[in-house]
């Protein structure tokens, strides 16, 4: 039956027993707990919960298995009411000393599983220590942005023998020495964030490689490394991901060695982006023996040439490619259109060549993509559309910010062809209220973003509020045809609405945000450089979205402390908000 309370703080010693608390002695504690498991998102419902009577408040202390403490100076008070944390994120406790990671051993010792210390500074070597060598369990560690740490913690942290997950991202401190001894030390790690750790070598990888044989992910964007560490990488039998962003060292020459020796390997996931010295013959070296290779980014990299899209013909399970800035030629699109993938993502931002012929030839040969970006393709026009809502009728996001040649009546199609979209960018487009108006068909759209579209205004709006009622993002900045009507329209139709973007539209008013102050998931909202808006409105959103946590405000110029008073008082979640005037 339901555990005792009793031997958990009240919220109120007074409080009895009520006839509520006893109409529910019959639930047992996996039914509750399957309660809470519904509410793990919902901050709110699981407050609320907890202040229905003693039993359930016991109920949602016992559960309870994630925190996010907003001060470290709380953990001493709070950490009696959640006996069970298995998970602490720390990230919004900037200052964390080694008193407070001891009073974490000592509270969690036996159910602390993961801990986030990426934006916390002031600990020690002696503060880890106690913290790994008490909490035996701990099997994730995100030290992250650690500038100051030095190969003296590595040591440490090599004591966490269970290890399995290391964020080590900016640790820019330390060397082959210091992942020498988490190498030795953490032989179960499973995967390990090494990018912008600018003092390890190929020695220091290469000991990683050797002693971690269980290693699944691996992080090695930016480093100063050679090919020299690649062989004993691509023998590790599990590793799936493998990213080597920024890695200059790697070229070519060095990658031709690797043909010869490389084995088959489970590798799924590779990211060469920004590394111009790899071409079609490096990566051929590179990627023999990845047969089950799903996921290619070659984005700033060299020209996706015939050769170099040759080289990837026959992987038929690859499933996505990103090429961003990449410079794409007809023939380079034609060998892509003849691989026997059939892509279910394809990513051309920024590209240069892409015209209406290539993609026309691209979406004829991978008709199951689901997502697509052509942002920045400004060569593109209305045979571009038509081609990819013709043969791409299941996508379920599209990118094309910036394409201002296709015309307004080519996003007619997008509606009538594509129902399934639940992302579409169209910043910087043509895009009228009949678009607009065909796009509302799109009912699962989730995530809209029409910044700087000059062609649109309060009618248009309204179709998306009656059409597209899961909207969770909408995105209207400099959209300076929209007034307070469509506001209303969008508060109104769109329940679920969660961040939106009115920057700079100087016909919006504190009406705008008393209608958006009833859409009560709302969680960030921009409204900076809207004269209009005064006080009176950003106190109604302070006292309806209690649930914000990020807020732009800057040069609203009409705001004073009567705005500022109310979000003292309400938003207790405001993680995130800028207020600076010109």
């Amino acid at each position: 039956m339901f555990p005792n309370f009793e031997s958990i703080p009240s919220p109120n010693k007074k409080f009895k027993t009520t006839p509520m608390d006893r109409s529910f002695d019959h639930l047992t504690e996996e039914i509750i707990f399957a309660i809470l498991d519904h509410l793990h998102d919902d901050p709110f419902s699981r407050k609320s919960f907890s202040l229905v009577s003693k039993s359930f408040y016991a109920a949602e202390s016992l559960h309870r298995k994630s925190l996010r403490p907003l001060h470290s100076d709380r953990i001493p008070t709070v950490s009696p009411r959640y006996p069970s944390i298995s998970k602490l994120d720390l990230t919004l406790c900037p200052h964390v000393e080694d008193s407070f990671l001891i009073s974490v051993s000592s509270a969690w010792k036996t159910t602390l599983r993961s801990i986030d210390l990426s934006r916390s500074r002031s600990f020690s070597n002696v503060g880890l220590s106690n913290l790994v060598t008490s909490c035996t369990g701990l099997v994730e560690i995100n030290l992250s942005n650690g500038v100051a740490l030095t190969d003296a913690v590595m040591k440490v942290l090599a004591e966490a023998k269970n290890l399995e997950k290391l964020w080590l991202s900016r640790c820019k401190s330390i060397t082959d020495m210091g992942i020498g001894c988490v190498a030795v030390g953490c032989k179960k790690l499973k995967l390990l964030c090494l990018n912008w750790c600018l003092h390890i070598t190929d020695l220091g990888v290469g000991l990683i490689a050797t002693k971690c044989k269980e290693l699944r992910s691996l992080d090695l964007s930016f480093l100063t490394i050679t090919e020299k560490c690649l062989p004993p990488i691509l023998q590790l039998q599990h590793l799936e991901e493998l990213i080597l962003e920024e890695c200059h060292g790697i070229d070519d020459e060095g990658l031709e060695a690797l043909k010869r020796n490389c084995k088959r390997n489970s590798l799924k996931l590779l990211n060469l982006s920004r590394c111009p010295s790899i071409s079609h013959s490096g990566l051929s070296s590179l990627i023999n023996g990845s047969e089950d290779l799903q996921k290619l980014n070659l984005s700033y990299g060299s020209s996706i040439t015939t050769d170099m899209a040759k080289c990837l013909h026959s992987f038929s399970g690859l499933q996505s490619i990103k090429l961003d800035c990449c410079s794409l030629t007809t023939s380079g699109v034609k060998a892509i259109a003849n691989w026997r993938a059939s892509l279910k993502e394809l990513s051309l931002s920024k590209c240069v060549g892409v015209t209406d012929e290539c993609l026309s030839i691209l979406v004829q040969k991978h008709k199951q993509l689901r997502k697509l970006d052509i942002t920045c393709c400004r060569k593109i026009t209305y045979g571009s559309i038509n081609s990819i809502t013709s043969s791409c009728s299941f996508l379920v996001s599209l990118k094309m910010e910036s394409c201002t040649l296709v015309p307004r009546e080519a996003y007619v199609l997008i509606g009538q062809r594509c129902p399934y979209l639940e992302e579409l960018d169209l910043t910087d487009n043509e895009i009228d209220n009949e678009g607009l108006k065909s796009i509302s068909k799109c009912s699962r759209l989730s995530v809209l973003k029409l910044g700087i579209c000059l062609n649109i205004n309060d009618d248009g709006l309204s179709h998306i509020a009656s059409g597209c009622r899961k909207i969770k993002e909408l995105d209207l900045y400099r959209s300076t045809g929209i007034t307070d009507r469509g506001i209303a329209a969008i508060a109104g139709g769109c329940p679920a609405l969660e961040m939106i973007n009115i920057a700079y539209n100087d016909k919006i008013t504190d009406s705008s945000l008393i209608s958006l102050s009833k859409c009560l998931s709302l969680k960030a909202l921009e409204i900076r450089g809207c004269c209009c808006i005064s006080s009176v409105g950003l106190s109604a959103i302070a006292v309806g979205c209690k649930q914000l946590t990020v807020l732009d405000i800057k040069n609203c110029v009409n705001v004073n402390d009567d705005g500022m008073i109310p979000l003292a008082q309400f938003s207790h979640n405001l993680k995130q908000m800028l207020v600076c005037c010109l």
